[in-house]
């Protein structure tokens, strides 16, 4: 698969039938973020910002739909039947620009759904495709359940040495067999 195949459209299908979109999160998409971010909540936004925080600032979510896709790379997942934004996977290359940071996050009542699962593998077939050795990430600690899809999806973790109560997660992508991402 390419880099620009692995970009395209996808219809998934989550657990409970909801029908998905994911596509490239483009600059209009700043407009599903409020309705969006009213469904996660302030506990799942701590886990995910590492902060505490009631709402993310319009100027954050318009950082989020800016970003430069020759060294990021951002998917929205869109609920078919209604146009809703359910979730989004970014993917930030490292100055190096053999490996890059992920970060994902979905609306808090779909969790164990399947969707965040179906955005890491989207996530992790791009950066194959792009040829990226390794991608990582930071997670709290406390924050079990990303932990738990991390570890089923093959990354390592450690205790980051810089920051308590944070792990690292880091997945070597020549592990991953080519069907485990699709």
């Amino acid at each position: 698969m390419t880099e620009e195949a692995a970009l395209n459209e996808r219809h998934v299908v989550l657990r409970d039938g909801a029908r998905v979109l994911l596509r490239p999160l483009k600059v209009e998409d700043a407009a599903l973020y409020p309705d969006c971010l009213r469904e996660i909540t302030p506990e799942d936004l701590r886990l995910r910002y590492f902060a505490a925080m009631r709402q993310v600032s319009p100027e954050l979510i318009d950082k989020l739909v800016h970003y430069d896709p020759k060294h990021a790379m951002a998917s929205i997942a869109i609920e078919e039947a209604t146009g809703r934004m359910l979730g989004v996977v970014r993917l930030h290359d490292d100055p190096g620009g053999d490996s890059a940071e992920f970060a994902i996050i979905v609306r808090s009542h779909l969790k164990g759904h399947g969707l965040g699962w179906l955005l890491m593998k989207h996530m992790i077939a791009y950066a194959k495709a792009k040829g990226l050795k390794t991608v990582h990430g930071q997670v709290l600690a406390e924050n079990s359940t990303m932990l738990q899809m991390c570890g089923e999806l093959g990354f390592h973790t450690i205790d980051d040495p810089d920051e308590r109560g944070v792990k690292l997660v880091r997945l070597p992508l020549d592990e991953v067999p080519a069907e485990a991402v699709h």
